[in-house]
Formats: structure tokens, C-alpha cells, sequence
């Protein structure tokens, strides 16, 4: 069946936990395989073996392979997430910098760099008219917790009103997308860590900064000596 073929409305979540196990080995699995090899390099045939599972489950829980390719879509981004805890908690400039030391520790572990599963999807995937628009909304999921948190950070007076969280976030996103490529083509995170090093900058271009009268230091008051 094609890869392309249109994926069918979401199904519920099967109602047992043991459906939900079945059905998340099977996309953990494909997540694994297709992140490896590619989306188009892996079969039904070995996603059913990956994940110990028969065809019969396989085809109750997903129409076809491009219902399973979407689902894989969401395991991704979750995964990516999951790797970033602290970005959903982004309220200061200090949190700006704790997310990115968070992501450079990740890329710096043993076996890293690592590529992006979402960008690797996507550059596979990308003139897919199928699952294009399924990666653009991943992606804008997660730059819209990153967006979430400058928009904290300008309701703090950290940004200049006329700062766009949004497109912000998107452009470090981006950012890292680069540098995770880079780096994982080196096999070295210096291009991932100078990259956003670069995005920070680029943040701070936005930074509000104090008036002149409220950076001014107050003179210490001199105290005379007793008479």
C-alpha cells in the first residue's frame, strides 16, 4: 500500500490498557525503524516484527501505513518534548538559557549528536501533500511552547511590545534545526551549540532594556563621622 495514501480519520484509543500497550509498541517501534532507515525503507512486515505483534492487531488499530506514519508524526514530536522539560516552564531570560544548556546536555550524551526525528521525517516527507501539513503542525506545536514562554517573558517586561513571540520562536526553531543537522553530520555539537548561541543573540536584540534613569546606580549615601 502506498506510503502516500491519505490517512483516515483518527480511531479512538482502544479502551483496555492492554490496547494501549499493543498499539503504542507498534508505533514505538515504527517511530524507531523509520528514524533509522526512513519512512520509505520500512515495511509493515518489519514494524509487525520489531514490535512483536501480528497484522491483525496491526490493521485494528491503523487502516494502513499511512495512518501508522501519522501516528508516528505525533510519537516524534512527543518524544521531542519530552526531551525538552523545561521549555514549557520558559518565564525569564534565565529560563531562555536553562533550555538551551537542556538541549545541548541531551546532544552531548554518548551516541549524540542526534538528528532531529521530526526534521528527519520531514525532509523525507516533505513535498508529501499527505503528511506535510501533519509535520507543519508537529513543528508549530512546538515552537508555540517556546512562543508560550516569551510571551511570559514579555508580559514581564523582558521583550519590546512590538517582540512577536510567534515568529520568534519559529526562528529559534529553526535555528536548531540547523544546528542539529550540522552537528550530527560532524559528529560534533560545537555547530548546535554556536547556532544557538547566535538564536540567543538574536533574542536579545528584542530584550527590553532599562531606562537610563532606572540604570543609573544610586550614589552611596556617606555617612560623617560622629562629633
Amino acid at each position: 500500500m502506498s506510503v502516500s495514501a491519505r490517512p483516515s480519520a483518527a480511531r479512538p484509543l482502544p479502551v483496555t490498557e492492554r490496547g494501549r500497550r499493543s498499539r503504542a509498541a507498534i508505533i514505538d517501534a515504527a517511530a524507531m525503524l523509520m528514524y533509522q532507515r526512513g519512512v520509505g525503507l520500512t515495511t509493515l512486515d518489519d514494524v509487525l516484527a520489531a514490535a512483536g505483534a501480528g497484522k491483525s492487531q496491526l490493521y485494528h488499530y491503523f487502516d494502513s501505513k499511512a495512518d501508522l506514519v501519522a501516528a508516528v508524526i505525533e510519537r516524534q514530536l512527543e518524544l521531542v518534548l519530552a526531551q525538552q522539560p523545561t521549555l514549557e516552564h520558559i518565564d525569564s531570560w534565565e529560563g531562555i538559557d536553562g533550555w538551551v544548556k537542556g538541549v545541548l546536555a541531551v546532544h552531548s550524551a554518548p551516541g549524540g549528536p542526534f538528528a532531529c526525528p521530526l526534521g528527519t521525517m520531514a525532509s523525507e516527507l516533505k513535498n508529501d501533500k499527505t503528511f506535510a501539513p501533519l509535520l507543519d503542525a508537529a513543528f508549530r506545536r512546538w515552537e508555540a511552547a517556546l512562543a508560550r514562554g516569551l510571551q511570559r517573558i514579555q508580559d514581564r517586561g523582558g521583550l519590546v511590545a512590538e517582540a512577536d513571540p510567534t515568529r520568534l520562536a519559529t526562528a529559534v526553531i529553526a535555528a536548531l534545526q540547523g544546528g542539529m543537522l550540522l552537528a550530527r553530520v560532524r559528529g560534533d555539537v560545537a555547530p548546535l551549540q554556536d547556532t544557538l548561541a547566535s538564536a540567543v543573540v538574536q533574542l536579545h536584540q528584542w530584550e527590553r532594556k532599562p531606562t537610563t534613569r532606572n540604570r543609573r546606580a544610586r550614589k552611596p549615601v556617606k555617612e560623617h563621622p560622629a562629633r
